[in-house]
Formats: structure tokens, sequence, C-alpha cells
């Protein structure tokens, strides 16, 4: 059977390789082999151009991790903490999720692609969750996951891709959903009460998680994505 092809959105940074220092596309290679061992070929998709455009071309997409969203897209001045604002990714990656969800594509948002789908659909965010949470779990230090409990809830999809008991996975984001984006259904909550799942309704596959499955090595929602697809 032919890999289906998933297109994974990107990261625009200043890195060190071999002998160069140099702004680089890039994305940590953790995606990709999940990507690869759930059957599916990862097509990373850099925030130049019109991305969106390859969309149609594409069998599912996951939107990656990566810096804030600037808050003006949800109509608020920025926290002190918020920061890695790229105005270009946004914008480059707010045309690809539209277009995912325009042709009705199997769309998996990790981290910062859950934040993404809930300010496209009009939620807001907490701009810096242990201001609300009162501890800093879910980001304990720069470069550094945070393992925390979430419970999935029954009949959902990550519950059927994971199983409805509580499960410790990897965290690492200091921002999360505070208002709901009309549309999306919360379904896994960290023991903190902090979103940590949602589904969008009535697309076939459209999950976003706040954690790093990525970081797992259980790649069951890569697994599920590639089914949808």
């Amino acid at each position: 059977m032919r890999r289906p092809v998933i297109g994974i959105t990107s990261y625009v940074e200043p890195a060190r390789f071999t002998v160069w220092e140099l702004p680089v596309a890039l994305l940590p290679y953790m995606y990709v082999e999940q990507v690869v061992r759930a059957g599916g070929q990862p097509v990373i998709l850099p925030p130049a151009g019109d991305p969106a455009s390859v969309v149609q071309r594409l069998d599912g997409v996951i939107l990656a991790g990566g810096g804030d969203i600037d808050p003006a897209l949800y109509g608020e001045s920025p926290h002190e903490r918020t920061g890695f604002v790229r105005d270009f990714r946004d914008e480059a990656e707010f045309a690809v999720l539209s277009a995912t969800l325009d042709a009705g594509l199997p769309y998996l948002g990790i981290c910062r692609g859950l934040q993404m789908l809930n300010v496209a659909l009009g939620g807001t965010l907490h701009q810096h969750l242990p201001d609300v949470v009162g501890h800093s779990g879910h980001s304990p230090a720069p470069g550094t996951f945070g393992p925390l409990p979430v419970t999935p809830v029954p009949g959902s999809r990550v519950a059927k891709a994971l199983g409805p008991e509580p499960l410790e996975v990897m965290h690492y984001h200091h921002q999360a959903v505070d208002r709901l984006g009309p549309g999306l259904t919360v379904t896994a909550t960290a023991d903190d009460g902090t979103v940590e799942a949602v589904e969008l309704d009535p697309y076939p596959f459209a999950v976003a998680v706040q954690w790093h499955p990525e970081a797992s090595e259980d790649e069951a929602l890569f697994e599920a994505l590639v089914a949808a697809c």
C-alpha cells in the first residue's frame, strides 16, 4: 500500500549544524520518526511561499509545536512571558489549517497546533499557564519535557487511540486553552483542569493535543491519523 503523505509544519529559526550557523527551516526529527513508524510518509512544510496550496496534494496534516501565537490574533496584549512569536509562521499556518479543514483532511494538532485550532475558531489562550494553575509542571525547564497525567474523555477519538484511563504524557507548554473556540469539544484534561485535547466535529478526524506525543515511544495518535488518511 502507498504510504499516506502527511504534511508537517516547521519552524524557521537560527541554528548551528556542522560548520554552519544560519537561519534554518527545521523540525524535531521525532515527528518524522513517529509518522514513518505509523505508516505515513512525512513531508515538511516550511512557513514560506504558499504552503496552503500544497494541502490539496496531501493525505493529512500535522501542525507541530513552536513559539507562541501573537496574542493580538485573539484580542489581547502580550503577557511578559509570551515569546518566540513569529508573525510569518502564524500567517502561514492559519492558511494551512483553513485549507486542511476546507478539504476535510485528517488533522492532528500538537501543542501549538491545538492553540492554532482554538484561536482560528475564535477561542483564546492563557498566555502563561503557571499564573493559572500555580505550578510549572507543564514546562518545568527550558528544553525539558514534564511528565504529567491526562485523562481522556470516554468515547472520544483520543480515548479510542490511547484508552480511557489516565495516562502519563510528555508536556512542554506554558500556554493553554482559555475560552474554547465554538465547535470544539474538550476530550482530555490534566489533573489541574488544563485542557489537554480537543476535537472538532463533524470532521472525520480533527484532533489536537496540548502535550507532545512525538516525544513518546507510543505512536498510537500518529497511527490513528494515518488510519484516518
